[in-house]
Formats: structure tokens, C-alpha cells, sequence
């Protein structure tokens, strides 16, 4: 069964302190291979915790898509524990390369331990077995920032990470799933708030047309207006399904 497991839905530092959302990224299976993407704060509890429980060792790769710690915070132990410790010399590792090289969030004593570690570059393609990574353009963010499409022979999945909103991102990801993190509820003219907001999001949507549009990696002011709410007045007004992501939340893609 190809699925998508949020182990947390947290955006922004303040609801990942606070664990108002978990911040455990995102669980993706794409024809028998699992892909951990963006192992915040928790990730390893909330995959033993799941029902049923997520194996860290089953998993194929890890995909980073900043060095931000709520997208970060548990990425070593989630290495560790995808490689048995690194007893077992099995899985990849993608990541900007800021999250390598400058102030790196990845221990060089357990760089050794995946199959490989790959520095992800705009326009590259990666293979993940039958899964193709695509990581079209680099965000806007203050750190190195990628979004992620991924595709099988099946079906197509897009996650537009955080970054400030830019023209051609409708166009840029084209996923059947379309994933948006959304963690301001309005615009805000500060400079240094590199996210997307709701108005942002609901635009996205309307141009991309996915089968389905996911909200998730909610900020304070999107949980106190309810995202489930949000996500339904979008449905209504475009007429494109929208849902917004529950920690633990699993969708069947094949039931889409």
C-alpha cells in the first residue's frame, strides 16, 4: 500500500517548542520503499509509537530538505537507527549542502554509516529504487531550501517546503498529491517571515489542480483559526479535495 504518515504536523519554532504539534516529519511509502522526510524533534518516538509501529530500520532513504530544527532535530538518531547503529551499512541520506558543510546538522561520525549521503542541487534527479526524487528549484528561505517531487511509475507527490511565496511554484510542482507547508494564516510584510501563508496556499492549489492538496506544518495563528476548518472552506471554493494534516494522520494513495 502506498501511503503518507504525518508524525507531526508543527510549523514554526514556537508550536514545535511547545509541542503544540508534534514535529516528526513525514512517513512516505512509494511502492515498497519508505522515504523519511524532514525527522523534526521526536521523530524516532513517534514512528515507535505509531499504530502500527514504523521500523526505522526499513527504511530506504532519508530526505532533508533544510537544516531548520524542527525539520532537523532528530536526524542523527534516525541515521543510527535506520543503519542498526551503523552495524549495517544500508539506506540514503539527502540534504542541502549548507546542512553538510556550513554549521552542519549531520555528525561526521556517522557519515559513513548510510549506503551513501547525496547533496541535493536544484534541477538534480535522484533514484530511491523504483522512486524518483526531483528537486526542482531552490526556495526562498534563509537557509538552503528545496521542495521535493517525488514519482513512481504510479503516481506523482509534491512537497512545497517552506519558502516564501514565488511565481512559477505552481508550475514547479505538479505532484497529484500536492503537500504545502502553511505556517503564517496571513501575509506578513516582514522580510525575515519566509513562509507561506494561507492566501499563498489556496493560490498554489488553484493553479496546480492536484487530485488532492494537503495542508500540514501548521504556525500558532494557523491552529487558533482551526486548519481543519481552512482547509475546507479552500475545498469549497475551489472545488479541489483539500485536507489539512492530524499528527499520526495516514492517507491510503490508493484509495485517491
Amino acid at each position: 500500500m502506498d501511503s503518507i504518515k504525518f508524525l507531526g504536523t508543527a510549523g514554526a519554532r514556537f508550536v514545535m517548542m511547545k509541542q503544540l504539534r508534534a514535529s516528526g516529519g513525514t512517513w512516505l511509502a512509494l511502492s515498497q520503499t519508505n522515504i523519511l522526510i524532514d525527522p523534526g524533534p521526536g521523530t524516532l518516538v513517534k514512528c515507535w509509537r505509531s499504530r502500527p509501529k514504523l521500523d526505522p530500520s526499513k527504511l530506504e532513504a532519508i530526505v532533508l530538505s533544510h537544516k531548520h530544527l524542527d525539520h532537523s532535530g532528530d536526524i542523527n538518531v534516525m541515521i543510527e537507527a535506520m543503519t542498526d547503529g551503523g552495524f549495517k551499512k544500508r539506506g540514503l541520506v539527502f540534504a542541502p549542502r549548507d546542512a553538510l558543510e556550513e554549521d552542519p546538522v549531520i555528525l561526521h561520525y556517522l557519515r559513513d554509516y548510510p549506503e551513501r549521503i547525496e547533496v541535493l542541487e536544484e534541477g538534480e534527479k535522484y533514484e530511491i529504487g523504483p522512486v524518483t526524487l526531483e528537486v526542482p528549484k531552490r526556495h526562498l528561505h534563509s537557509v538552503e531550501t528545496y521542495g521535493l517531487n517525488f514519482s513512481t511509475k504510479k503516481r506523482s507527490i509534491s512537497f512545497v517546503t517552506d519558502t516564501y511565496f514565488f511565481q512559477e511554484i505552481s508550475e514547479i510542482y505538479p505532484g497529484e498529491i500536492l503537500v504545502i507547508n502553511v505556517v503564517r494564516l496571513q501575509k506578513d510584510d516582514r522580510k525575515d517571515i519566509q513562509h507561506l501563508n494561507l492566501e499563498d496556499a489556496k493560490r498554489i492549489i488553484a493553479q496546480a489542480k492536484p487530485k488532492l492538496a494537503i495542508l500540514t506544518h501548521f504556525g500558532m495563528t494557523v491552529i487558533r483559526a482551526r486548519p481543519w476548518e481552512l482547509a475546507e472552506k479552500i475545498e469549497e471554493e475551489l472545488g479541489i479535495r483539500v485536507v489539512a494534516a492530524r499528527d499520526g494522520m495516514s492517507i491510503n494513495l490508493d484509495e485517491i
